[in-house]
């Protein structure tokens, strides 16, 4: 049984993880504790720490996990750049961190660097558009997007509205303006990232100690070392 604290349990991608986790028994999870704000719920009995909450609250995450010694998966966005660097660095525990943990959208960044090269030429817009309740902006995932494409941050277009759990797009145009190239992933619900975390988490806790990210998760890594 893979004992977990969920922090930002009561945030939207926390209540979808343990919803998920509570009806499917097979996946031999459980709950042991839940976090919110500073406030803890449950003991101290537990082997994995998810989290998805604020820059703050995934960082006091990140130091209850190594008192612990507990894998620590977050996909918080927003974090701190010398955070990002420090669990890049991790060596006791294993540590997992993608600003997305889907994994198809982990593929479409892959599609859409090979894209890039073919379309060098053309010119590159990249949008995104989120639910109202998203803080960061742009994504997180948009910025990482971004750096595949080596395509300028600034110049990420992005808005807030509705409920959209997240659509990404990526448009080249030709020189001439008379041909455009569109592809775009598209949440259709959050439950997409609740099922990816918890099927990454679960890959985590057999891992060696040292730092994960999706490329390291979809080609399979045990070394843990980047």
């Amino acid at each position: 049984m893979i004992k977990t604290l969920l922090n930002g349990a009561q945030g939207k991608m926390g209540a979808a993880i343990a919803q998920i986790i509570e009806a499917n028994p097979d996946y031999n999870m459980q709950i042991t504790a839940r976090r919110d704000d500073g406030l803890r719920q449950g003991g101290e009995d537990f082997d994995l720490v998810i989290d998805f909450s604020r820059p703050s609250g995934a960082q006091d995450a990140f130091e209850i996990a190594l008192e612990r010694k507990a894998a620590f998966l977050t996909g918080t966005t927003g974090l701190p750049a010398d955070f990002t660097t420090r669990l890049k660095e991790e060596r006791a525990i294993p540590v997992f961190y993608s600003p997305n943990v889907s994994i198809g959208m982990h593929l479409f960044t892959k599609l859409a660097r090979e894209a890039n090269k073919l379309f060098a030429v053309y010119t590159k817009t990249l949008h995104e558009s989120h639910h109202a309740q998203k803080k960061d902006a742009p994504s997180g995932t948009a910025k990482s997007l971004a750096a595949a494409l080596s395509f300028p941050q600034e110049q990420i277009t992005y808005e807030r509205a509705g409920t959209d759990p997240g659509t990404h797009a990526i448009k080249f145009t030709s020189q001439y303006k008379d041909e455009e190239i569109s592809l775009s992933h598209r949440a259709l619900d959050r439950a997409l990232f609740a099922y990816s975390a918890i099927i990454i988490a679960r890959w985590l806790v057999r891992q060696k100690p040292g730092f994960y990210d999706m490329d390291a998760f979809a080609g399979g890594s045990a070394g843990g070392q980047k």
